[in-house]
């Protein structure tokens, strides 16, 4: 299946364009990272508290985060996560102990913050334990009990159930508690009315990235992007020639540096899937770079009386009709998932879309051109061009050359 045949683009005589291009967006991103945004660490690496929160009504980003603000909690980042129908949000603070203290601090100072609705006096029953709801009902016994045996698992077993039917039948908030009519017994549920209200918002989960944790998967970050960037550059050594490499390394880098700025640019956190979708990037970037280069070897032993030039061109408009295909239907694939797979996959896609579109992009208007210009660069200062291998089964290498 071929999308078109017998293209004829001069894809080399456009270089200074596609050079332009990436410029202007390498050199944004960079401008971002080292003045403006940063580069936007997730927690998963600078550590801190992440906080679920589920709400009753369809939340409002901006205005949660000023009231974390008020409430002296700095810096947190607020932002929605999952479907919208589920009205759930993720607040991330830099609370970065580890211990069970610091969960219950970090949960502690979220309802504070965003009780602004409490009523003075009472509990909320949206983020109320079942232990806080057992004892209060030992408290009061509404059952009349008394102080027997029986009283204690009685009363567990009753403020489990409402916080079953809290946490999985109504997702985590009551709307209000004569809803537990259903769930719980009556005066059990009249004596809750008394000392508790419901706010609109429940806690789900809190989580804690540690600062050395963070650190150590920074760390393996960077190593594994670098150690995947090496192999590159050996592999294609070994298979081509190791202009091939380093130019396949270079477009990797430049695919790199572009994705990580749109993310600066745009402030949004890099967090571990993040990562996942660059190194991902870099398998895709090298294998459709491999594709061209393959080309361009086998051109080479066919038409080698022509310019280096010319075979590159050829080369990449006899696989263009693949590139289309592969990346197009790759990056519909990527398009769906960024557009409809939820807050949680955003990042992840998001990098995935701008990485097919650059990595697509930079086979044929970064790497072929840099062996070009390498082998340009060699003659004007009078030196031969280097011998372009092709290899046989067996590893032997051809010793032709090409003219330039």
């Amino acid at each position: 299946m071929e999308f078109f045949r017998d293209t004829n683009f001069d894809f080399l005589g456009k270089k200074w364009y596609f050079l332009t291009f990436s410029l202007i967006f390498s050199v944004a991103g960079v401008l971002s990272m080292a003045f403006w945004h940063g580069i936007p660490l997730g927690v998963d690496f600078r550590g801190g508290t992440l906080v679920y929160v589920k709400y009753a009504h369809t939340p409002d980003p901006s205005g949660i985060h000023n009231e974390i603000e008020r409430a002296g909690l700095k810096n947190a980042r607020v932002q929605r996560y999952g479907q919208a129908a589920n009205n759930e949000v993720l607040i991330a603070l830099d609370i970065q102990e580890t211990s069970e203290q610091a969960l219950d601090k970090g949960k502690t100072q979220i309802i504070q913050a965003l009780e602004s609705k409490a009523v003075p006096g009472k509990q909320d029953l949206n983020n109320s334990s079942s232990l806080t709801i057992a004892n209060y009902l030992l408290e009061k016994d509404p059952l009349q009990l008394g102080a027997g045996a029986d009283a204690n698992p009685r009363y567990t077993a009753i403020a489990q159930a409402i916080v079953d039917y809290r946490d999985k039948v109504k997702s985590g908030v009551l709307g209000s508690i004569d809803e537990l009519k259903s769930a719980a017994d009556p005066a059990a549920v009249a004596s809750l009315q008394e000392n508790f209200f419901v706010s609109d918002f429940g806690i789900r989960n809190v989580e804690i990235v540690g600062p050395q944790v963070g650190q150590q998967l920074r760390k393996q970050a960077i190593l594994a992007t670098l150690y995947s960037l090496a192999g590159m550059l050996i592999y294609l050594g070994l298979r081509f020639e190791w202009i091939y490499g380093v130019a396949a390394v270079l477009t990797v880098f430049h695919d790199t540096l572009i994705t990580v700025g749109a993310f600066s640019l745009l402030n949004w956190e890099i967090s571990l899937t993040v990562i996942a979708a660059i190194l991902t990037l870099i398998g895709y970037s090298n294998n459709d770079t491999i594709v061209v280069f393959d080309r361009i070897r086998e051109n080479i032993k066919l038409l080698r009386r022509d310019r280096l030039a010319d075979i590159v061109n050829k080369s990449i408009n006899q696989t263009l009709s693949r590139t289309i295909l592969t990346a197009g239907l790759t990056f519909l694939t990527v398009l769906a998932l960024f557009l409809f797979g939820g807050e949680v996959l955003h990042g992840f896609s998001f990098a995935l879309v701008i990485g097919i579109l650059i990595g697509t992009y930079s086979s044929i208007a970064i790497a072929a051109p840099i062996l070009v210009a390498y082998q340009e660069w060699r003659g004007e200062r009078g030196k031969k061009p280097i011998a372009m291998p092709l290899r046989s089964g067996n590893g032997a290498q051809s010793k032709e050359k090409v003219k330039v």
